[in-house]
């Protein structure tokens, strides 16, 4: 059976966040007061005090870059929350942010949408379903409330 892997926003990525986000806006850190803020660098959690940054963020436009296509008007960015210094990434397996319910949204590898799936709760099945479609070539895993990019899932 194939695992599927939470893809955090990648160190050399969050280096430069941590300057200047992808709408070009100086990032401004603050203490997280309250904690419980999604942080995509380390996929999980903020607790509170921790010093973190809320960045726009453009993943399928950073992939695309990667994969020299051109996503179009799909291209979005974002909010995402971040730490605000370096950390030491995920620690762990599993699924993150998996226990409500959440979006799993598939794109091509030209970069358009292929369709998406409200899910439960978060679980290999649901790439499985995703990836059973060879014209999938990535997901976006995101939150139902506000649409926010949580992670990204590459075909194995």
């Amino acid at each position: 059976m194939t695992t599927y892997t939470a893809r955090p926003v990648a160190p050399a990525i969050l280096k430069e966040l941590r300057t200047t986000d992808d709408a070009g806006r100086e990032t401004v850190p603050v203490t997280d007061e309250e904690g419980g803020a999604p942080l995509r660098c380390c996929l999980r959690r903020s607790a509170p005090g921790e010093r973190i940054a809320l960045v726009s963020y453009a993943p399928l436009r950073r992939w695309a870059a990667e994969t020299s296509v051109d996503p179009g008007a799909y291209d979005e960015q974002g909010p995402v929350f971040i730490h605000a210094e370096e950390c030491a990434g995920p620690s762990g397996a599993g699924l993150p942010f998996a226990n409500a319910h959440r979006t799993v949204r598939r794109y091509s590898a030209d970069g358009r949408i292929l369709g998406g799936q409200l899910v439960a709760t978060l679980d290999e099945d649901a790439f499985h379903n995703a990836f059973d479609d060879p014209a999938v070539a990535l997901v976006h895993v995101r939150a139902v409330e506000y649409g926010c990019f949580l992670y990204e899932v590459r075909r194995p």
